[in-house]
């Protein structure tokens, strides 16, 4: 199965799902950046609420730049801040000290494009979850594909998946479809498991 798809940063749980059955990920690098999206922010769990980490951009987020031109606004600590509140949510979770030695280079690289960070973020999460599939990159916005072709661009509807272990849950209930960093903190090498299961 080919599947087209946005380029996200650490993309959510049903992404992953919505992916499980493709041998091939066209990542759209030509559509116009979509604000309000999770093209440059996660979700994750948090003590009182969710939490949202946005990467901040060089011209703000009211923009119709190509997603491979969006350029990062480093002249923000947002790096500092991102590992800093992902060590304070996740570091009582039983699989945070397992994953940190190789996630935190990932937040000590300097990135000048979001594309170019995405890409790590996702190339990282393939690499705990022992996946693989192939990447490509469009060479130019295309606005339809053929019906063999999954459009992630699109909404897509997905059962949900079931539940697991959330650090927080006692506190503000179980948080679905956060980021898969989520997922992998709480369940470690079980998160395949979880994502190939429907509630």
């Amino acid at each position: 199965m080919t599947i087209i798809s946005p380029l996200y940063t650490f993309p959510n749980i049903s992404w992953w799902m919505q992916i499980l059955a493709a041998d091939t990920v066209i990542f759209d690098s030509h559509e116009s950046f979509q604000k309000m999206s999770y093209r440059n922010r996660y979700r994750i769990s948090g003590s009182n609420n969710p939490v949202l980490l946005s990467v901040p951009l060089a011209h703000g987020r009211d923009q119709h730049t190509p997603m491979k031109e969006v350029a990062i606004f480093n002249q923000q600590r947002w790096q500092v801040q991102h590992w800093r509140t992902l060590e304070s949510v996740y570091r009582r979770t039983p699989y945070f000290e397992h994953y940190q030695h190789s996630l935190k280079p990932l937040f000590d690289t300097h990135f000048d494009r979001l594309i170019d960070l995405n890409k790590a973020s996702i190339r990282w999460v393939k690499q705990q979850l022992k996946w693989k599939f192939e990447e490509q990159e469009t060479e130019a916005y295309v606005k339809d594909y053929p019906a063999d072709v999954t459009d992630l661009r699109k909404q897509q509807a997905i059962p949900a998946p079931p539940k697991y272990y959330q650090v927080f849950e006692d506190r503000i209930g179980f948080q679905p479809d956060l980021s898969i960093l989520d997922l992998l903190f709480s369940e470690g090498s079980r998160a395949m498991h979880y994502l190939q299961m429907r509630g």
